[in-house]
């Protein structure tokens, strides 16, 4: 299967390199791990068991059945990852952010960027039939420095903000933003549209500062891609 060797492999394997690499550290004292609410949200009584905190999984059945496969590559990668950092001692700390929004920081969007920009710019035929958190990538930046030097962080951690639909994303930069000609479509996936939400106060009680709005986040980042000049 393709996506075994272009995605999940590269994910799993990845990361297992990096904990192979620090089994050989003799001075390592922490491993921070960014993972993904991919790995958290997506299974079948996501709402009933809402809000969603760091002792939940996604089910990789659930993943499968759906075509959720960065989901799925996220789900096995951070679950590797756990199984060898208990066997070898490794003090691993896992951060596990939602859909990251905010400026640029590297030349080119990222991938997640490149979706806001593609329907912003009505560029990729509709705006996907999902729901999900969002956080900015400043509040994603600092939720990491702090589990790294904070001695008492353990576990995972959640780094998400408001969970909303896609459309209501869409309808919140038409209304900020209309001179740009927007999607009007929404996809028709299935399995990615299910109502929930995300427990934060873990992260927020290591010590994590109130995290910034949805207005702030989109307004960073639309305000970036003007400055680039992708808008």
């Amino acid at each position: 299967m393709l996506l075994q060797k272009t995605l999940i492999d590269p994910c799993v394997n990845g990361t297992l390199n990096v904990l192979n690499s620090c089994k050989k550290s003799s001075t390592l004292k922490r491993l921070v791990l960014t993972s993904s609410c991919s790995s958290i949200r997506y299974r079948e009584d996501a709402q009933q068991i809402s809000p969603l905190n760091e002792s939940h999984w996604s089910d990789l059945q659930y993943c499968q059945k759906y075509n959720l496969w960065y989901a799925y590559a996220k789900t096995k990668a951070e679950k590797e990852a756990w199984r060898v950092a208990e066997e070898c001692g490794i003090d691993l700390v896992v951060v596990n952010p939602s859909f990251v929004v905010g400026p640029l920081l590297a030349p080119q969007p990222t991938s997640t960027l490149q979706i806001i920009l593609g329907t912003v710019k009505g560029m990729i035929g509709e705006y996907a039939n999902k729901r999900l958190g969002f956080v900015h990538i400043e509040d994603v930046v600092g939720a990491h420095i702090l589990v790294m030097e904070e001695q008492k962080a353990s576990g995972r951690y959640i780094c998400s903000n408001s969970v909303r639909h896609m459309s209501q994303i869409n309808d919140l930069l038409r209304t900020k933003y209309p001179s740009y000609p927007h999607e009007n479509k929404c996809g028709n996936q299935q399995g990615e549209d299910i109502p929930h939400s995300m427990d934060t106060s873990k992260i927020t009680q290591l010590g994590l500062p109130p995290l910034k709005s949805l207005n702030e986040m989109f307004d960073d980042c639309i305000q970036s891609f003007q400055e680039k000049g992708f808008l």
